[in-house]
C-alpha cells in the first residue's frame, strides 16, 4: 500500500545559470547555489548580483524554493562584508542560506531575523545533541553528517525538534565535512574556503584508497520517506546541465513513486557519473565493505555518450483577461497555473476614427511574450472590448510588459540592516596547554609536565597514565548510539578530579558544561573570527584552541585563544578504518600514506575505529617565539600525536630555549 507520510524536499544543485534551468525543468522542489564569494564552491560558475537576482526570481516563478551557500569559514575583516551579502540576498528574496560558521549563524540570527538560516554539513552536525545545539543559535535546518547510519539519522529526525537534510546522491568526502585540513595544511588551497584541490582523489601507496565511490541511496527511497527526513539533497555544483537533469529527473520518479530504483535506473545512473559503481555503505552502517572507487576510462565514455543539451528557461503557461471599455484605463490580468496573478492598469482607450480594435487584435499583441518565461496563447486570454474603441499597439505593449514583469521580475523584501560592532576578544586562554594522544607518553615526562598549565589525555585512554590530567580530550564525533558510553567515561573522569574538557564537537559543549567540565574548544570547532569566539563563550566554551588555518596577522585580529605551535596537526578524520583496510589490524599505529613525492602521512586510530591522518610534517614555532609574541599569540597549544617519550622530550627542551628541531617543520604562515 502506498504510504501517507510527506514526502521529502527533493533539493537539486544549481552551479551555472543552465543547470538551473536543468534542475527546474526535471522537477526539484529546491535549488542551491552560490555567489561569488562565500561558498565552498568557490571554482563552480555561479551567480553574479544580477544573475542571483534572476535565479531566485526564476525559481519563485515556477515554485522552487532557493538557497544559496555561504558555507565558508570566515575571517575577522570580511565579517561586514559577509553582513552586506546575506541582507542583499535577504531582499532578493532567498528562501534559506546555507552556512557553516558559527559566529555567522549567530550573526545572521541577529542581525537579519527573517531569513532562514540552514546548517551546512561543514558544521560537523552528526547527532542529536550537535542538531540541537543548531537549532539554539537560530538555524531552521540541519544537514547531517554523510556518515550517518539510517538508525542515527532516524534518531536525529525523532528528538532534535529541528528541520533535518541529508545527501541523496553525488559525491562523498573521505573526512568528516569540516574536519578536513588537507588542501588547505598542505597545499595552500583551504576546503574550508572553497578551494578543495581534491587531494583525496590522488595516489598514496601505489593506489587510491581515498578515494571513495560517489553516494547512491537510490535503492532506499522508501525507507528514507519513512525516517521522517525533510530534505535530500544531490550533490553536484561542478557537475554539468545535463548530469543535473538526469539525476533530479530519475530521483524525482522514484520520490513520487514511493520506490526504490530499478535496474534501469541505477544503470542510467552510472551513465551519468560514476566511480567504479556507487556506495551506500554509511548509510547501511557497512564502512569495512568496498566503498573506494576511481574514475575510470569505461566510467568517462559513458558519460561522453550521453546527450549533452542545452538547457532553456522553462516556459510557464498562462491565463489571461483585458478589459478595454470606454472612459476607463485598460486593464490587464495575468494568472499562473497556481493562482498566482497581477493586475496592471494603462492608458484609456479613445473612440475610433476609422477601423476600431477587435478582440482578436488585442488578444494576438497581448500574447507576444518573446523570450521571458511566460508562456500565454492568444486563446488563452479573454477579452472585454466595447465597440468603437482604439488604443495604440503601443499601449497594449506596455500593459503586457508591466505584466510580465510584475510576475517575473525579481521580488525584493525590505531588509535593515544594523551597523556591526565588532566583539572584543576577551575569553579566558590557557597559556601553554598539551594533547598527549598516548597517557604513556606523557606519564613517561615526568617532571617536564611542568611545562605545561594543562595536560589534556583521551577521554577513554587517560586512565592508563597513572596520574589525573588536568583535562580529558573527547572523541571530534559521537553518534547518537555511542552517546551513553561517553557519558559513562566522563562521569568517570569527573570523579576523579578531572576539570576540563578538550571539546571539538559542537553537540557536546551544553553536556559538558551542565557536568560542570571547564570545556575548552578544540581546533575541530574551526573558530576563525572573533564572531564564532563570542558564540561559543556564550555556548559554555571557556577557552579556544584556534584553528590552525589562521595566519600570525589574523592570530593577532583575534585577540584570544590558543595557536597549535608544536604537532603533527590532524588532516582527515575518516569514518572509516583505512588502518585495517589497508595494512592490517597489526600495523595500528605504524601505518602510514605515501604520497607521490614521497611525503609520509601517518595514521592513527580515533575512538570507534575511526581515523586520523596526521600531517606528514610537524608544526613548529619554539624558534619563532619572537614572532608569536610580536604578534601577540594569546596561548600556545602541543598536539603530541606519534612521538614517543625522547621523542617529546626534545621537542619540550628545544621549545623551553628557541632551538630548532632537527626535522623538517611547517610553520605558521605570516
Amino acid at each position: 500500500m502506498q504510504g501517507t507520510r510527506i514526502l521529502p524536499e527533493l533539493l537539486a544543485p544549481a552551479g551555472s545559470r543552465e543547470a538551473l534551468y536543468a534542475a527546474v525543468e526535471a522537477g526539484a522542489d529546491a535549488v542551491y547555489l552560490g555567489g561569488v564569494a562565500f561558498n565552498a564552491r568557490i571554482n563552480a560558475v555561479n551567480f553574479d548580483a544580477e544573475a542571483m537576482a534572476e535565479a531566485i526570481a526564476y525559481c519563485h516563478l515556477h515554485g522552487v524554493r532557493s538557497y544559496v551557500t555561504l558555507n565558508t569559514l570566515l575571517y575577522d575583516r570580511e565579517i561586514e562584508g559577509f553582513l552586506d551579502y546575506a541582507a542583499s540576498l535577504h531582499r532578493m528574496g532567498a528562501d534559506a542560506v546555507i552556512v557553516a560558521d558559527r559566529g555567522a549563524i549567530d550573526l545572521l540570527h541577529q542581525h537579519l531575523p527573517s531569513l532562514e538560516i540552514h546548517a551546512s554539513t561543514q558544521a560537523s552536525v552528526h547527532s542529536t545533541d550537535g542538531a540541537r545545539a543548531l537549532a539554539a543559535a537560530g538555524a531552521a535546518r540541519v544537514v547531517l553528517a554523510r556518515e550517518l547510519p539510517l538508525s542515527d539519522i532516524t534518531s536525529v529526525v525523532k528528538n532534535a525538534g529541528v528541520e533535518t537534510e541529508i545527501f541523496l546522491h553525488g559525491a562523498l568526502c573521505v573526512s568528516h565535512s569540516g574536519q578536513c585540513l588537507f588542501s588547505s595544511l598542505v597545499g595552500g588551497r583551504s576546503g574550508n574556503r572553497g578551494e578543495c584541490a581534491q587531494p583525496c582523489r590522488l595516489p598514496y601507496n601505489g593506489g587510491y584508497p581515498l578515494s571513495l565511490r560517489d553516494l547512491s541511496l537510490a535503492d532506499h527511497i522508501p525507507a528514507l520517506i519513512e525516517s521522517g527526513v525533510s530534505s535530500l539533497k544531490i550533490e553536484g555544483r561542478m557537475k554539468s546541465a545535463a548530469y543535473v537533469y538526469g539525476v533530479t529527473t530519475i530521483y524525482r520518479r522514484l520520490l513520487d513513486e514511493r520506490r526504490a530504483a530499478g535496474a534501469e535506473e541505477n544503470r542510467r545512473l552510472r551513465e551519468l557519473f560514476s566511480r567504479g559503481g556507487f556506495t551506500d555503505g554509511y548509510f547501511c552502517g557497512r564502512t569495512e565493505g568496498n566503498m573506494t572507487g576511481i574514475r575510470s576510462e569505461g566510467d568517462k565514455e559513458a558519460s561522453r555518450a550521453l546527450d549533452n543539451r542545452t538547457f532553456e528557461p522553462k516556459k510557464i503557461r498562462a491565463t489571461a483577461e483585458a478589459a478595454i471599455v470606454a472612459d476607463e484605463p485598460s486593464r490587464f490580468t495575468l494568472t499562473l497555473p497556481d493562482g498566482r496573478s497581477t493586475t496592471v492598469k494603462g492608458a484609456i482607450p479613445e473612440v475610433a476614427r476609422s477601423a476600431p480594435l477587435t478582440a482578436a487584435a488585442v488578444a494576438d499583441r497581448l500574447s507576444r511574450t518573446g523570450g521571458t518565461a511566460i508562456e500565454l496563447s492568444a486563446s488563452d486570454i479573454r477579452v472585454s472590448l466595447d465597440v468603437g474603441l482604439n488604443l495604440s499597439p503601443g499601449a497594449i505593449n506596455a500593459l503586457r510588459r508591466e505584466a510580465l514583469a510584475a510576475l517575473t521580475a525579481p521580488q525584493t523584501v525590505a531588509t535593515d540592516l544594523p551597523a556591526y560592532k565588532p566583539p572584543r576578544g576577551d575569553g579566558l586562554t590557557l597559556r601553554k596547554s598539551a594533547l598527549f594522544l598516548d597517557p604513556c607518553v606523557a606519564k613517561a615526562l615526568g617532571k617536564e609536565r611542568s611545562f605545561f598549565d594543562v595536560i589534556f589525555l583521551p577521554l577513554d585512554k587517560w586512565e592508563a597514565a597513572g596520574f589525573t590530567p588536568d583535562g580529558v580530550y573527547l572523541p571530534p564525533v559521537v553518534f547518537d548510539r555511542e552517546r551513553d558510553e561517553i557519558f559513562s567515561l566522563l562521569a568517570r573522569a569527573k570523579e576523579a578530579g578531572v576539570r576540563y574538557a578538550l571539546c571539538g564537537n559542537v553537540g557536546m559543549i551544553a553536556p559538558l558544561s551542565k557536568m560542570g567540565f571547564a570545556v575548552v574548544g578544540d581546533f575541530r570547532l574551526n573558530v576563525t573570527n572573533r564572531e564564532s569566539a563570542r558564540a561559543y563563550r556564550a555556548a559554555g566554551v571557556s577557552a579556544l584552541i584556534l584553528s590552525p588555518e589562521l595566519t600570525l596577522p589574523q592570530l593577532r585580529d583575534m585577540g584570544e585563544g590558543s595557536a597549535i605551535v608544536y604537532g603533527r596537526i590532524p588532516l582527515m578524520l575518516t569514518e572509516r578504518c583505512f588502518i585495517k583496510e589497508n595494512f592490517g589490524c597489526k600495523e595500528c599505529g605504524k601505518a602510514t600514506l605515501s604520497d607521490r613525492r614521497g611525503a609520509r602521512f601517518p595514521l592513527l586510530r580515533e575512538y570507534g575505529h575511526r581515523n586520523l591522518i596526521l600531517n606528514s610534517l610537524p608544526t613548529y614555532m619554539g624558534d619563532r617565539q619572537d614572532a608569536l609574541s610580536a604578534y601577540r599569540v594569546c596561548g600556545e597549544h602541543f598536539l603530541f600525536t606519534t612521538e614517543a617519550e625522547r621523542e617529546a622530550e626534545a621537542v619540550i627542551r628545544a621549545y623551553r630555549v628557541g632551538k630548532p628541531l632537527s626535522v623538517p617543520c611547517r610553520r605558521i604562515a605570516k
